[in-house]
């Protein structure tokens, strides 16, 4: 008996269906690493990685457990952490040559232009830092990045209620904490 392979299907099932996926999510993938990464080459390297990625785990995507921007963010997540690790294992002048694009001086502008437009975001970055791994990380994905409850649930591999749990501990340990935007603590409760 022969074994019939699976065949994609959805947004990603063959050339033009991962071109208008691509175009739809660009913007919001390369916003998402302008607001945890300041070097324009690595968020343009650390881009093209995710969509990659993306095309190489698409039999992963299941249209009803939620939105392809929640699943693309969870593929972000693991490329990001998976280049974090990277480079905590190569040697600092490593790093500084390894893996560059060449960008012509309009990318550079373009990608320096969206990393200052993030500071606010990485700044609420660095004062959600000291919360637990799992509250830290769903309060990014939600009041940050703006997804939903239920996106960002999909994006960490955790169930709604989990989710909305860990987001109410966050949001209550950062009320009194001066400098940590109104934002971060209201916003993102759908």
């Amino acid at each position: 008996m022969r074994l019939r392979q699976a065949v994609p299907t959805g947004p990603l099932a063959g050339p033009e269906a991962f071109e208008a996926f691509y175009l739809r999510h660009y913007d919001a993938v390369t916003r998402f690493l302008a607001r945890r990464v300041i070097d324009p080459h690595a968020v343009a390297d650390l881009t093209a990685e995710v969509f990659l990625a993306a095309l190489h785990s698409r039999d992963t995507y299941r249209p009803g457990r939620g939105s392809e921007t929640g699943w693309l963010y969870g593929v972000a997540r693991n490329v990001l952490a998976a280049e974090r690790r990277r480079n905590e294992r190569e040697a600092r002048a490593m790093e500084r040559a390894a893996g560059h694009r060449v960008l012509d001086s309009d990318d550079v502008a373009e990608l320096t232009d969206r990393i200052d437009a993030e500071e606010p975001a990485r700044r609420a970055l660095t004062a959600i830092a000291h919360l637990p791994e799992g509250e830290s990380a769903l309060l990014e994905l939600v009041a940050i990045d703006q997804l939903t409850v239920a996106e960002a649930a999909e994006a960490l591999g955790i169930k709604v209620g989990t989710a909305r749990v860990r987001l109410h501990r966050a949001r209550r340990a950062l009320r009194n904490v001066p400098g940590v935007a109104t934002a971060l603590v209201t916003e993102g409760l759908g």
